[in-house]
Protein backbone atom coordinates (compact mmCIF):
# COMPACT_ATOMS: atom_id res chain seq x y z
CA UNK A 1 0.00 0.00 0.00
CA UNK A 2 1.07 3.38 -1.19
CA UNK A 3 0.32 7.17 0.66
CA UNK A 4 -0.98 9.18 -1.43
CA UNK A 5 -1.93 13.34 -0.76
CA UNK A 6 -4.19 15.09 -2.20
CA UNK A 7 -3.77 19.12 -3.46
CA UNK A 8 -6.15 21.47 -3.85
CA UNK A 9 -6.14 25.37 -3.82
CA UNK A 10 -6.08 27.13 -0.65
CA UNK A 11 -9.71 28.48 -0.47
CA UNK A 12 -11.31 25.32 -1.02
CA UNK A 13 -13.88 24.47 0.86
CA UNK A 14 -14.76 20.65 2.21
CA UNK A 15 -17.32 18.72 0.49
CA UNK A 16 -16.96 21.53 -2.61
CA UNK A 17 -17.28 19.32 -5.95
CA UNK A 18 -15.76 21.45 -8.54
CA UNK A 19 -12.77 22.41 -5.99
CA UNK A 20 -11.93 18.63 -7.19
CA UNK A 21 -11.30 19.66 -11.09
CA UNK A 22 -8.33 21.60 -9.97
CA UNK A 23 -6.64 18.84 -7.43
CA UNK A 24 -3.90 16.72 -7.59
CA UNK A 25 -2.81 14.01 -5.71
CA UNK A 26 0.70 12.96 -5.24
CA UNK A 27 2.68 9.19 -4.65
CA UNK A 28 4.38 9.50 -1.49
CA UNK A 29 6.83 6.73 -3.02
CA UNK A 30 10.17 6.37 -5.09
CA UNK A 31 9.88 8.06 -8.19
CA UNK A 32 11.21 5.68 -11.26
CA UNK A 33 10.36 8.77 -13.43
CA UNK A 34 12.47 11.26 -11.86
CA UNK A 35 15.46 8.49 -11.40
CA UNK A 36 15.59 7.70 -14.92
CA UNK A 37 15.03 10.61 -16.61
CA UNK A 38 15.87 13.33 -13.63
CA UNK A 39 15.79 16.50 -14.66
CA UNK A 40 13.26 15.59 -17.76
CA UNK A 41 11.02 14.29 -15.08
CA UNK A 42 10.28 17.33 -13.57
CA UNK A 43 10.07 19.57 -16.35
CA UNK A 44 7.16 17.29 -17.27
CA UNK A 45 5.43 18.26 -13.97
CA UNK A 46 6.11 22.19 -14.84
CA UNK A 47 8.35 21.54 -11.70
CA UNK A 48 10.60 24.73 -13.55
CA UNK A 49 13.16 25.84 -10.51
CA UNK A 50 13.61 21.99 -9.06
CA UNK A 51 14.12 21.14 -12.54
CA UNK A 52 16.75 23.81 -13.59
CA UNK A 53 18.50 22.93 -10.02
CA UNK A 54 18.48 18.91 -10.66
CA UNK A 55 19.89 19.45 -14.00
CA UNK A 56 22.74 22.16 -13.02
CA UNK A 57 23.45 19.66 -10.01
CA UNK A 58 23.78 16.55 -12.21
CA UNK A 59 26.18 18.51 -14.82
CA UNK A 60 28.21 19.94 -11.77
CA UNK A 61 28.44 16.54 -10.42
CA UNK A 62 29.72 14.81 -13.76
CA UNK A 63 32.18 17.87 -13.90
CA UNK A 64 33.54 17.56 -10.72
CA UNK A 65 33.90 13.59 -11.39
CA UNK A 66 35.52 14.33 -14.34
CA UNK A 67 38.06 17.49 -12.98
CA UNK A 68 38.43 14.83 -10.15
CA UNK A 69 39.62 11.73 -12.68
CA UNK A 70 37.47 9.52 -10.58
CA UNK A 71 37.75 5.83 -11.54
CA UNK A 72 34.41 4.98 -14.65
CA UNK A 73 33.60 2.16 -12.24
CA UNK A 74 33.34 4.39 -9.35
CA UNK A 75 32.09 7.46 -11.14
CA UNK A 76 28.87 5.47 -12.40
CA UNK A 77 28.15 4.41 -9.22
CA UNK A 78 28.16 7.76 -7.49
CA UNK A 79 25.56 8.78 -10.51
CA UNK A 80 23.29 6.23 -9.78
CA UNK A 81 23.81 7.11 -6.04
CA UNK A 82 22.53 10.24 -7.03
CA UNK A 83 19.63 9.25 -9.08
CA UNK A 84 18.69 7.73 -6.41
CA UNK A 85 18.62 10.76 -3.76
CA UNK A 86 16.68 12.45 -6.66
CA UNK A 87 14.43 9.49 -6.98
CA UNK A 88 13.75 9.36 -3.57
CA UNK A 89 13.10 13.31 -3.23
CA UNK A 90 11.52 13.99 -6.84
CA UNK A 91 8.08 13.78 -4.88
CA UNK A 92 8.42 15.64 -1.56
CA UNK A 93 9.90 18.57 -3.85
CA UNK A 94 6.87 18.16 -6.20
CA UNK A 95 4.29 18.17 -2.48
CA UNK A 96 6.73 21.36 -1.66
CA UNK A 97 6.25 23.25 -4.63
CA UNK A 98 2.19 22.95 -4.70
CA UNK A 99 2.20 24.22 -1.34
CA UNK A 100 3.88 27.11 -2.40
CA UNK A 101 1.92 27.61 -5.36
CA UNK A 102 -1.17 27.83 -2.48
CA UNK A 103 -2.16 23.96 -3.17
CA UNK A 104 -1.69 22.46 -0.28
CA UNK A 105 -2.15 19.14 0.70
CA UNK A 106 -5.53 18.47 2.33
CA UNK A 107 -5.84 14.79 3.09
CA UNK A 108 -3.74 11.94 2.41
CA UNK A 109 -4.78 8.33 1.60
CA UNK A 110 -3.45 4.70 1.33
CA UNK A 111 -4.27 2.99 -1.67
CA UNK A 112 -3.31 0.02 -4.15
CA UNK A 113 -2.87 2.09 -6.72
CA UNK A 114 -3.58 5.44 -8.33
CA UNK A 115 -7.20 4.68 -8.76
CA UNK A 116 -8.05 3.80 -6.16
CA UNK A 117 -6.65 6.31 -4.46
CA UNK A 118 -8.38 8.98 -5.94
CA UNK A 119 -11.53 7.62 -5.32
CA UNK A 120 -11.14 7.45 -1.57
CA UNK A 121 -9.75 10.88 -1.50
CA UNK A 122 -12.47 12.29 -3.48
CA UNK A 123 -14.83 10.48 -1.64
CA UNK A 124 -13.77 12.06 1.83
CA UNK A 125 -13.43 15.23 0.50
CA UNK A 126 -16.89 15.41 -0.79
CA UNK A 127 -18.80 13.53 2.52
CA UNK A 128 -16.81 16.53 4.48
CA UNK A 129 -19.02 18.90 5.50
CA UNK A 130 -17.72 22.43 5.53
CA UNK A 131 -15.43 24.17 8.27
CA UNK A 132 -18.02 26.94 10.01
CA UNK A 133 -16.88 30.31 9.05
CA UNK A 134 -14.88 31.66 12.54
CA UNK A 135 -16.31 33.69 14.81
CA UNK A 136 -14.35 36.44 17.10
CA UNK A 137 -12.32 34.06 19.81
CA UNK A 138 -14.31 34.59 23.52
CA UNK A 139 -11.39 36.42 25.60
CA UNK A 140 -9.14 34.50 27.31
CA UNK A 141 -8.83 34.44 31.03
CA UNK A 142 -5.28 34.26 30.98
CA UNK A 143 -5.20 37.41 29.60
CA UNK A 144 -7.52 39.17 31.85
CA UNK A 145 -5.45 38.17 35.04
CA UNK A 146 -3.40 41.07 36.65
CA UNK A 147 0.07 40.75 36.08
CA UNK A 148 3.03 40.52 39.01
CA UNK A 149 4.68 43.71 39.60
CA UNK A 150 7.72 41.66 41.18
CA UNK A 151 10.55 40.29 38.09
CA UNK A 152 10.10 36.27 37.62
CA UNK A 153 13.38 35.34 37.66
CA UNK A 154 13.67 30.95 37.17
CA UNK A 155 11.02 28.65 35.48
CA UNK A 156 9.52 28.00 39.03
CA UNK A 157 8.88 32.06 40.67
CA UNK A 158 5.91 30.75 43.06
CA UNK A 159 8.48 28.39 44.75
CA UNK A 160 11.12 31.12 44.82
CA UNK A 161 9.11 34.10 46.92
CA UNK A 162 11.07 35.36 49.43
CA UNK A 163 9.85 34.39 53.33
Amino acid sequence: MTTYTLHLPRDARPGDPSALDESELVKDAFSWGAFFFTFLWFFVHCLWLAGLAVLILVFAFGGLLALLDVHPLAGSVAQLLLQSLIGLEANSLRRWTLARRGRPAVDAVTAADQDEAEAKAFARWLDAKPAPLPRSPAPSPILSTPRRSEPVIGLFPDAERPR
